[in-house]
């Protein structure tokens, strides 16, 4: 399991991390399935809600690792967990603080709670502290802590969280930016006029594409998701009202393409420039389902999935698309941010709907925005976290305009780093 992580190259994974996911044994937290399973680089659903939907599950290795490696863990460190889940990762992050650190994991159900536990103690890690509690309230009692690390989407920070950190603390959770994910590592900005002073925040430190379940309890954001029937969902940047028949209903009828001149990747798609739009169109939303749902010229398949992003509003949309045959076009370039030989294509927009036409357009200028700011992934993205009833400066922000996202704690500010 581990040489699938490593081999896989996205990140450097730590000597302490890879260490760690040698010597704890996945299969004993993973006790129904057979240990080939339990050591696949597979997340692993391990509860679902009566709808069928998972909301617990042992997470891919690849991104625990990523993400352990963005905590920059030592030993003797103090972590605060939020979502204990099987106790896989707890038991990781004992390993690496050693006997001198601790580890406290919360989750909100008590059949998690006790599981995990078991799991933990199976494992010889009797000694990590395991919480049947809102995550959001973090734990006073063992607090400060060094590290907190949500294994839960979230789309706030929870002013406990911050709270119990130490000055020099850093914080890790996969956070919800208008509708898309991405894991990014917090720490302290004192601002230009020093600690306490106005413009002091959080700054990330680093920003990884992930995909989490989303948290449940007093910090649980909006549901976003608008489904029609078994086969066509839409997840909406922000919590509008959407007709999903009625986007059924478009896709039916003949589209509006506008060409973009820009050829990306699958892996832009689901990195800088899936983040680009999230953070800079307010009507940003995911289309996804089955061929037989209609859903045409699909940006990528995952499984028996077809996936796309794009516009909606009202009745209309506009969805990103690979022109058939998917083969450049005269005059079309990869351009900064593509290796040669790299696999990609050239996007078009296709509008569906009275305003597809419209919204078609103002998808390709936003591709084009993006192709002309360099490419940038999330890697070249800074966002920034200020308190929400704190001063906010204005920053250059993305595409030179800024994307700020208001939440009920935080407000962010997502921009290209200079």
């Amino acid at each position: 399991m581990v040489s699938q992580v490593i081999a896989g190259g996205r990140r450097v994974i730590s000597g302490a991390v890879t260490e760690a996911m040698r010597a704890v044994p996945r299969h004993v937290f993973l006790p129904d399935l057979p240990a080939e399973e339990a050591y696949q680089d597979e997340a692993i659903v391990t509860k679902r809600d009566a709808d069928g939907q998972p909301i617990s599950s042992s997470s891919q290795p690849t991104i625990m690792a990523i993400m352990l490696g963005q905590l920059g863990l030592a030993p003797g460190q103090r972590v605060l967990e939020i979502g204990a889940g099987t106790g896989y990762n707890a038991a990781l992050l004992k390993h690496i603080v050693g006997d001198d650190g601790s580890v406290v994991t919360v989750d909100l159900d008590q059949d998690l709670t006790d599981q995990a536990r078991a799991h933990l103690a199976a494992a010889g890690y009797q000694d990590v502290t395991v919480v049947c509690g809102d995550g959001a309230q973090g734990y006073p009692a063992k607090a400060p802590f060094d590290r907190v690390m949500a294994t839960v989407r979230v789309s706030d920070l929870a002013p406990a969280w911050l709270g119990q950190l130490t000055p020099g603390g850093r914080i890790v959770v996969p956070l919800e930016l208008n509708g898309a994910q991405r894991s990014v590592a917090f720490e302290r900005s004192a601002g230009p006029g020093g600690p306490g002073a106005p413009g002091a925040h959080w700054q990330s430190r680093s920003v990884v594409p992930c995909g989490f379940m989303r948290m449940r309890g007093m910090l649980a954001g909006p549901d976003m998701t608008r489904r029609a029937g078994a086969d066509l969902t839409v997840t909406l940047a922000v919590d509008r009202p959407l007709d999903v028949t009625a986007v059924a209903r478009a896709l039916a009828g003949p589209p509006a393409e506008c060409g973009t001149e820009v050829i990306a990747s699958r892996a832009h798609f689901f990195d800088g420039l899936g983040l680009w739009l999230a953070a800079s169109e307010p009507m940003w939303g995911l289309l996804s389902g089955p061929a037989a749902a209609g859903v045409a010229r699909p940006l990528v398949a995952i499984g028996d999935q077809h996936v796309t992003v794009g516009v909606f509003a009202g009745e209309s949309f506009a969805v990103l698309a690979r022109p058939p045959g998917g083969r450049p076009g005269p005059g079309m370039r990869m351009g900064p941010g593509m290796r040669a030989g790299a696999a990609g294509f050239p996007l078009s927009t296709l509008g569906y709907g009275p305003d597809g036409a419209e919204l078609a357009a103002r998808l390709a200028a936003q591709v084009r925005a993006w192709a002309a700011a360099g490419r940038p992934a999330s890697d070249d993205m800074r966002i920034s976290a200020y308190p929400v009833a704190g001063p906010l400066p204005a920053p250059p922000g993305v595409a030179g305009t800024g994307a700020v996202i208001r939440r009920q704690h935080t407000t962010f500010v997502v921009s290209v780093r200079p």
